[in-house]
């Protein structure tokens, strides 16, 4: 339920973003177009799971779990049509992540523990604004590697290497004080599909987790 308020909250801020920027664009005379192209770079903050499931695919305690952790997201989209207000978008998109754990001096019967994502996919967007500033909602299917291990496990489990189908989905903005820079910020939920199941341990569960990502675009 949490997790749905969370999205309501991130897709009613993106929707504010484009009316606004719709209705800017038609008092400008006339406003420039989108670029045929643009690159995104980000630094990331994921909000990895702290779950009983997780914890019990990895043979963990969820005090051994990181939660938050640090990242890069790269994106490079082109704009071929526009239709109205909308410009469509297709490109890609590469984000990778991690976090680490390590317990408290005098801790005992908790190890530290590392946890990366990394995920790649095509994308479609439709894109709100002009050149000047536009706003966007996207989404693409790829897949992902999410593993989590503890220190002093020598091999990883298959969920940790196994590729698992992801759905990507978010949205964003961008702002250009400068005629090819601008500041962006990108939200973005990752879908990730079970992991395998190994030596009676479950599989990493089915899991969506929360990326959200600010830096620059260039066009």
């Amino acid at each position: 339920m949490r997790l749905v308020r969370l999205k309501c909250s991130c897709l009613l801020a993106i929707l504010f973003i484009v009316l606004p920027g719709g209705a800017s664009a038609l008092a400008q005379e006339p406003p420039p177009k989108i670029p045929l192209v643009a690159f995104d770079v980000h630094v990331t903050f994921p909000n990895f799971p702290v779950e009983q499931a997780l914890a019990d695919s990895r043979d963990m305690t969820l005090a051994e779990l990181p939660g938050r952790g640090l990242g890069l997201h790269g994106a490079v989209t082109f704009y071929p049509v526009k239709w109205r207000a909308i410009t469509f978008g297709i490109g890609g998109e590469v984000t990778a992540s991690r976090g680490s754990q390590s317990p408290a001096e005098g801790t005992t019967g908790v190890r530290g523990a590392q946890e990366k994502f990394l995920s790649a996919a095509p994308q479609i967007s439709f894109n709100f604004g002009s050149g000047k500033g536009w706003s966007y909602l996207s989404g693409g299917l790829g897949r992902s590697q999410w593993s989590v291990i503890p220190d002093g496990r020598d091999e990883p489990f298959p969920s940790d290497t196994e590729g698992l189908k992801t759905l990507n989905y978010g949205g964003g903005a961008r702002w250009f004080a400068k005629p090819h820079l601008a500041f962006s910020f990108d939200f973005r939920f990752y879908a990730i599909s079970p992991g395998p199941p190994y030596l009676g341990h479950p599989g990493s569960p089915r899991t969506t987790l929360l990326i959200i990502g600010a830096g620059i675009s260039v066009k």
